[in-house]
């Protein structure tokens, strides 16, 4: 499986900040940080850019933000080959809010929208790109939109100067024949971008649809420590890693990471397979219903939640 084009992207701090709101400690973010240098992996998106009039300090961590002082605080100049990045999602950042590349520790800007904003997810990426960052579009909840919406998607993209875009699996729903089929459609709509994948992991198909990608042409892979993320959670890094066999990754370092900060998170927050994310996905739903069921004292009555998300389906 070894490829030298690959570039393996961990977002363990950015995706797993959905599940307690990006309030990790400094330990924590400098351990993903330090084991992702050591690992030799390719970027580490440390969490979002976002306006500050958009959310409340008090309620969320500042990884909500990525500010220029908390990124020092962490990586100090970054004198590494690790880059960094952060997603932004479309309407949640004001363009003069995002610096200059040089005057910014961030690389990559990962712009996060859904089919019918694409236009403005343009937008906002060549801003960024013509700040001198790394750009790629995010298409989220892919499994939700029409051909005929996802086409004109595509062309937009096809036009543009973006040279990256993720098949998102936002709901954790398809299976390797639903990866196969858009990344034939991608790569046939898309001469000359890379392809990255984000899977989501409700159904235990995160790892195999990454690698199902992977065999279709994509070189942009996510993943996260121990699966760390929202609600289900992503592709492990750790099993990406021991996988792909490409002697510029190490493993060690993430297992000693996995042990030393991520397992003691596991037992703060529910992600990961549970059985509430598998019928959310099976449904092609948001795993919100899921999430706020794992937070009540019913997280182990499935039958229930199965019959709640039933009767959701028929009202649809």
């Amino acid at each position: 499986m070894y490829k030298k084009d690959i570039k393996v992207l961990d977002c363990t701090v950015r995706d797993g900040g959905l599940m307690n709101k990006w309030q990790f400690d400094d330990a924590f973010v400098k351990g993903v940080y330090d084991a992702c240098v050591e690992a030799g992996v390719d970027y580490m998106e440390i969490g979002y850019l976002s306006s500050e009039k958009a959310f409340d300090r008090k309620e969320v961590g500042p990884w909500k933000f990525c500010a220029d002082k908390d990124l020092r605080r962490i990586v100090g100049d970054n004198n590494t080959n690790l880059k960094l990045s952060a997603m932004a999602d479309v309407g949640r950042i004001d363009f003069d809010d995002i610096p200059q590349a040089s005057e910014s520790l961030i690389d990559l800007i990962r712009v996060a929208c859904y089919a019918h904003q694409m236009d403005k997810a343009i937008e906002l990426a060549h801003h960024c790109m013509d700040k001198g960052y790394e750009t790629t579009i995010n298409l989220m909840a892919v499994s939700k939109v029409s051909e005929h919406d996802l086409d004109e998607a595509l062309a937009d993209f096809a036009a543009s100067r973006v040279p990256v875009f993720y098949l998102v699996d936002s709901f954790g729903s398809m299976y390797c024949e639903s990866i196969e089929k858009l990344m034939d459609k991608y790569t046939k709509a898309l001469p000359g971008k890379v392809i990255g994948i984000h899977a989501h992991n409700n159904m235990q198909l995160a790892m195999s649809n990454t690698i199902t990608s992977l065999m279709k042409g994509a070189t942009m892979l996510d993943a996260t420590l121990l699966g760390m993320g929202r609600g289900a959670g992503n592709c492990p890094i750790e099993i990406l890693v021991a996988f792909l066999k490409n002697p510029k990754y190490r493993l060690l370092p993430l297992l000693k990471v996995i042990q030393e900060q991520v397992l003691p998170w596991n037992n703060k927050i529910d992600w990961g397979y549970h059985v509430p994310y598998l019928i959310t996905g099976a449904l092609n739903e948001h795993p919100r219903s899921a999430m706020g069921w794992m937070d009540s004292e019913k997280k182990d009555d499935f039958v229930s939640f199965m019959k709640e998300m039933h009767d959701y389906e028929l009202l649809e």
